[in-house]
């Protein structure tokens, strides 16, 4: 059984089960128009340009799949270039970094305080 909150005692009721999912009089509303594209917005409308639609950006997709499917032997997070060897020397130093301070605080915090 449903119940709901009455409007005139302020206490609970027995309700219908179509009460009991659009609670308080609330209607399920329907929208008039369909949500706008959110990913590959065409820059005109379809019936505009006929059968092809022409979007905003180039397909940089099989350039990219030349770079990553290259058989050199450098990992997938190298292959780019200079750029992603800095970044993942940096990332690398600073885990390496933090975890050796982490280590160090811990061995600090570990000894025993001298008597004053």
């Amino acid at each position: 059984m449903y119940y709901k909150v009455s409007g005139v005692t302020g206490k609970l009721t027995g309700a219908s089960a179509a009460s009991a999912y659009n609670p308080q009089g609330l209607k399920p509303m329907v929208p008039s128009q369909a949500p706008p594209m959110i990913f590959a917005v065409p820059t005109k409308v379809v019936s505009e340009t006929g059968s092809v639609a022409h979007y905003m950006g180039i397909n940089k997709v099989p350039e990219l799949q030349k770079i990553f499917q290259k058989t050199d032997g450098a990992p997938v997070h190298l292959k780019r270039g200079v750029m992603d060897k800095m970044l993942y020397r940096t990332t690398m130093g600073l885990t390496i970094g933090g975890t050796l301070y982490c280590l160090m605080a811990l061995y600090i915090a570990a000894q025993p305080r001298k008597p004053q």
